[in-house]
């Protein structure tokens, strides 16, 4: 699958594989130039949480070596770190951004700067790839903050989806490229 020189939304439930389709995508068109991974998840404890740690350790023994790992951490500048990085980018995943945004961006745009980094991208012919949990695929949240994520992540999903040049849903570790319906 070409990811061309604009942006994929790579989509997918808990442990449907977007993460590693994400990769594979990346690794494509790596080899014509440096390729920065930007991990949006907390350092992990392995004390504190030891399966998060797991998961962590698993994501960072999947990526080859010449990649750079930038961490902005959930909540973290994420749109910095877009607009620094020189080559292909990975970003994984947007949900563990989001929720490391007080009241997950609350009133706040949150989507505007990421949107005017991505054009800034897209201007350089760099592609980009980002993943993010598809809201929709997950357990419905019964407290008041998890409806409140839901429909934070499903808003800025939808926002990066019209703006993408391609979507793309993975379920069960295939991808099934999604257009906009006519």
């Amino acid at each position: 699958m070409d990811i061309g020189t604009g942006i994929v939304l790579v989509l997918g439930g808990a442990r449907s594989g977007k993460s590693e389709v994400g990769e594979r995508l990346v690794a494509a068109v790596s080899s014509a130039a440096p390729v920065t991974y930007i991990a949006t998840g907390q350092i992990a404890d392995a004390t504190a949480d030891p399966a998060w740690a797991a998961r962590v350790a698993a994501h960072r023994a999947r990526r080859p070596s010449p990649w750079e790992t930038v961490e902005v951490g959930a909540g973290g500048d994420l749109a910095a770190a877009l607009g620094a990085a020189t080559g292909v980018v990975l970003v994984d995943s947007l949900g563990t951004w989001l929720a490391g945004l007080p009241a997950f961006g609350g009133e706040t745009d949150v989507a505007a700067p990421l949107l005017r980094a991505f054009d800034a991208r897209r201007a350089t012919g760099r592609p980009t790839v980002l993943v993010s949990e598809e809201v929709g695929l997950g357990v419905h949240p019964s407290s008041a903050a998890g409806q409140q994520f839901r429909d934070a992540l499903g808003a800025l999903n939808r926002t990066l989806a019209d703006t993408a040049d391609q979507v793309l849903l993975v379920v069960a570790g295939r991808v099934l490229p999604l257009s906009e319906l006519p």
